[in-house]
C-alpha cells in the first residue's frame, strides 16, 4: 500500500478522492513580484508600450488561468471557482520598480483554491512580461507565494513573510 496520497496501491499516480470532504467557504489569496527598470515603469505611466497598457491583458489572463489551473496541474481538481480578483501594485525599490501581483480566489467547495491563486498570479506575471519586453527583457518575476488561505479542514494560513491579512 502507499504512503503518499497521490499514487495508489501499486504506486501509480491517482487524483485524491475528496468526496467524502465537507463543503466550506474557502479562499486563497498569492502574490507574485516582478522586477522591472525605471524605463519600463515611464513607458508604462506614459502609455507609450506598442503593445497598449499590460495590467488589464495580464488580469484577464490571470483569471483565465485560475479557471484552467486543472488543465496545468496534474493532480488538481477542476472546480467551480466562484470568484478571482487580481491586484497591481508598483513600489519602488532600490533598482527601479516591483510590480506586486496579488489574486484571491473564491470557492465554496470540498477543496482548495491555493493553486488556482497561485496559478493566476504566475500567469499574469508572464502576460505583463510579454507585453513589455520589447522594452525590458531584464524584468526578473521573482517570489511568488500563498499570502493566505482560509477555510478546509486544515484551517486558516498566512505566510509568515507576509502580516497578517484580515
Amino acid at each position: 500500500m502507499s504512503q503518499f496520497s497521490h499514487y495508489n496501491e501499486d504506486g501509480l499516480s491517482k487524483m485524491v478522492d475528496i468526496s467524502s470532504k465537507s463543503a466550506t467557504s474557502r479562499t486563497a489569496t498569492a502574490e507574485c513580484r516582478v522586477r522591472i527598470s525605471p524605463r519600463l515603469y515611464e513607458a508604462i505611466h506614459e502609455q507609450s508600450l506598442k503593445k497598449g497598457n499590460p495590467l488589464p491583458v495580464a488580469q484577464v489572463a490571470g483569471i483565465m488561468a485560475a479557471k484552467k489551473t486543472a488543465e496545468w496541474i496534474p493532480m488538481c481538481h477542476p472546480i467551480l471557482i466562484q470568484g478571482t480578483d487580481l491586484s497591481f501594485k508598483y513600489e519602488p525599490v532600490k533598482d527601479g520598480y516591483m510590480l506586486v501581483i496579488g489574486a484571491t480566489v473564491t470557492v465554496d467547495g470540498n477543496t482548495g483554491v491555493e493553486m488556482e491563486a497561485l496559478t493566476a498570479v504566475t500567469a499574469a506575471a508572464l502576460t505583463f512580461y510579454d507585453m513589455c519586453k520589447a522594452v525590458d527583457k531584464s524584468m526578473v518575476i521573482e517570489e511568488t507565494l500563498l499570502v493566505k488561505k482560509t477555510g478546509g479542514k486544515n484551517g486558516d494560513f498566512y505566510h509568515p513573510r507576509r502580516e497578517k491579512m484580515d
